[in-house]
């Protein structure tokens, strides 16, 4: 599986997962508490910061009942229309540059998630290093054409896909002339439950489509992205926000920045303990063979006195024969005086 480079960052498995900071309508419609999320997103060690490209009326329309008023009471957004939501959740366009510029000069990679063409031609503008299509658009064939024909890393999210829809997306991609494609678990419910985040996906996505995997995440916490590292994840995605207190669109399901620090810290053990199957002993446990049991004289004998559990035990430390042997001695006679708190060797007997 060949590595992806994303700007100065390089995705695969020799390398920390590259963690992306979602920012989606977090910022509550201010352009400096959005400066001061990428601040706090980088402070966290963030690799990269991403927005999403869009307006209330590339989304939808602005109607306010029969399909397009979410009248679900599970729903975070219940008794809100469609076109009411993205006016409130956008990101202006004029915002980008600054936004995007700050990231950079703080050392993260920033990029965005478009939902139609035209947001394409704009990202364009900013010479983004890669593009995101979120779960919502992986049917939009088109879209991901138009995006493919970039040639820049796509990071592709599959929530609410089928194995045909990917399929089809993944097809789209290449058709278009893209192979640096990242393929992401995802359960499109927010908040998610760890119960559907389905961790056992990531690794049959990459053998199915050879591509990097990952995980985009909205679940609380983050035990479930740090678990997904085993399961072969190089990316993850969360949502995030300076403090969740200040509410918002996205607010209840985002990492604040002492939970992204974490996140950041475990995924990389995670990745460094996942290693290789081996039952050999590895270098570094060789100095811990010494606090092994073994087998000891534990009182004075003398030649001709016979092996007993009395006075040969299997104690700490290791210097002496296996425990293993113990029963084998057992009965065997002493040929010369043995101190006590001597290792026990074959010579003795």
């Amino acid at each position: 599986m060949r590595d992806i480079t994303i700007g100065k960052f390089t995705v695969g498995k020799d390398h920390p997962p590259f963690i992306i900071a979602e920012m989606s309508g977090n910022h509550n419609g201010s352009l400096d508490k959005a400066l001061d999320i990428v601040r706090a997103a980088a402070q966290a060690g963030a690799h990269a910061l991403k927005l999403q490209t869009y307006t209330a009326d590339t989304m939808t329309i602005d109607k306010t009942d029969g399909d397009f008023y979410i009248n679900n009471p599970d729903s975070l957004w219940h008794q809100r229309s469609l076109h009411e939501l993205y006016e409130e959740a956008h990101t202006p366009w004029e915002w980008h540059k600054p936004i995007f510029d700050l990231a950079q000069e703080l050392g993260m990679v920033a990029f965005s998630s478009p939902f139609d063409t035209t947001a394409v031609d704009f990202l364009e503008t900013l010479n983004v290093p890669c593009y995101k299509i979120a779960s919502f658009e992986i049917v939009d064939l088109p879209l991901i054409r138009r995006v493919a024909r970039t040639k820049k890393p796509m990071i592709i999210s599959t929530g609410m896909a089928d194995i045909a829809e990917i399929q089809d997306a993944v097809t789209a991609a290449r058709e278009a002339g893209n192979e640096d494609l990242i393929l992401l678990q995802c359960s499109s419910t927010y908040p998610a439950n760890e119960s559907d985040s389905n961790l056992q996906v990531i690794p049959v996505l990459q053998n199915i489509f050879q591509t990097q995997v990952g995980l985009s995440d909205h679940t609380m916490g983050i035990g479930v992205a740090v678990a997904s590292v085993a399961f072969g994840a190089r990316v993850i995605e969360k949502h995030f926000i300076v403090s969740r207190a200040e509410g918002g669109v996205d607010s209840a399901f985002s990492l604040e920045p002492k939970e992204l620090t974490a996140l950041v810290a475990e995924s990389e053990r995670a990745r460094k303990s996942v290693g290789v199957v081996s039952f050999e002993r590895s270098p570094s446990e060789e100095k811990s063979l010494q606090f092994r049991r073994s087998l000891y004289v534990v009182e004075d004998v003398k030649a001709g006195d016979i092996v007993t559990e009395k006075n040969v035990r299997a104690i700490r430390p290791g210097a002496g024969l296996s425990p293993k042997y113990q029963t084998e001695l057992s009965g065997r006679t002493f040929v010369k005086n043995i101190p006590r708190g001597t290792a026990v060797s074959w010579d003795m007997f």
